[in-house]
């Protein structure tokens, strides 16, 4: 059991200190933004299926209960592979520290997603009191779409029960057709690939464990890859130029192509259009997407290694 503990320390270790910070200062993740935002989640699972395990394997070795609940359809030749009986004493320790990280990182992610529910609650009835009033007679429901009176070009995706795609009029009148329908598209991919739930998760991990570097360069990353991964379908669609210059319209008014550090990923995502950086092959995207699938299953591995050696 101390073998595994160690193990699965090391591993969490590893995936959460040097690999986030190789990885932040690759360039390869610019060219596939979906396969890089894969191969964050899988080290985010890494690193919270190494605390788990560890949780489990030393609760299991410091509490009796813990310890008959978890090995109880298991053989008596699995449990005694597991040796419980000598853990070490920093396994009480551990086991009360990665219980209260669980606490913590539970908590995080229920504030986080209150907090999303009552924004979007706020957002919902700025919006309804912005809309303009529909004729007697038509149905009050919102569709999908929703176009308010402002001057200023603008589109964003708000996520909830019913999901809905709101524009401008400023947009309208400023973005031809084949921007507008840029815009719309990378919105919609916002959408499909379900990108508020990962910059939640992202944002609570990060806000809940600052000093971990893996946690923070995710937040980082992820704000970064959705916004190149919905300018990449918005390009397939309708073609790199015209997606940057709905871009630069759209952002015009808020400086894009400015120095200022809030601005610097506009201006990073208009020069990624105009000049697409040479793709990875598909050989090599799915070697490295199936690679990073396999990573979280080290620690599984490293905690029924015991037992499947006593079956063995």
């Amino acid at each position: 059991m101390t073998v595994c503990l160690l193990l699965l320390s090391a591993v969490a270790v590893t995936a959460a200190v040097p690999v986030p910070r190789a990885l932040t200062r690759a360039d390869w993740p610019e060219r596939e933004p979906v396969v890089a935002l894969w191969v964050w989640q899988c080290l985010v699972a890494t690193v919270l299926l190494c605390c788990l395990t560890a949780l489990v394997l030393g609760a299991a070795a410091v509490f009796h209960t813990v310890r008959a609940q978890v090995f109880a359809p298991a053989p008596p030749a699995v449990t005694a592979a597991y040796d419980l009986s000598a853990a070490p004493p920093w396994a009480t320790a551990l086991t009360l520290l990665l219980a209260c990280g669980a606490a913590w990182t539970t908590a995080m992610l229920a504030r986080e997603l209150v907090e999303a529910r009552r924004r979007r609650g706020q957002a919902r009835a700025h919006l309804r009191e912005r809309a303009p009033e529909l004729p007697a007679g038509l149905p009050s429901a919102r569709g999908p779409l929703l176009v308010l009176e402002d001057e200023y070009p603008d589109a964003w995706w708000m996520p909830g029960n019913p999901p809905q795609l709101i524009v401008t009029t400023g947009a309208l009148h400023r973005l031809t057709s084949h921007q507008l329908d840029a815009v719309l598209t990378h919105e919609r991919g916002h959408a499909r690939a379900h990108h508020d739930w990962l910059i939640h998760l992202s944002t609570a991990l990060a806000t809940g464990f600052p000093r971990i570097p893996l946690f923070s360069h995710f937040c980082d990353q992820t704000h970064r890859l959705v916004e190149l991964a919905a300018d990449d379908t918005a390009s397939r669609r309708c073609g790199h130029l015209t997606t940057a210059l709905a871009l630069i319209e759209l952002n015009q008014h808020r400086g894009v192509l400015s120095c200022a550090s809030s601005h610097r990923l506009l201006g990073e995502r208009v020069d990624r259009l105009l000049e697409p950086p040479p793709r990875l092959g598909r050989r090599h995207r799915a070697l490295t997407t199936a690679v990073a699938a396999l990573v979280p299953l080290l620690p599984l591995l490293i905690a029924f290694a015991p037992g499947l050696n006593a079956l063995a």
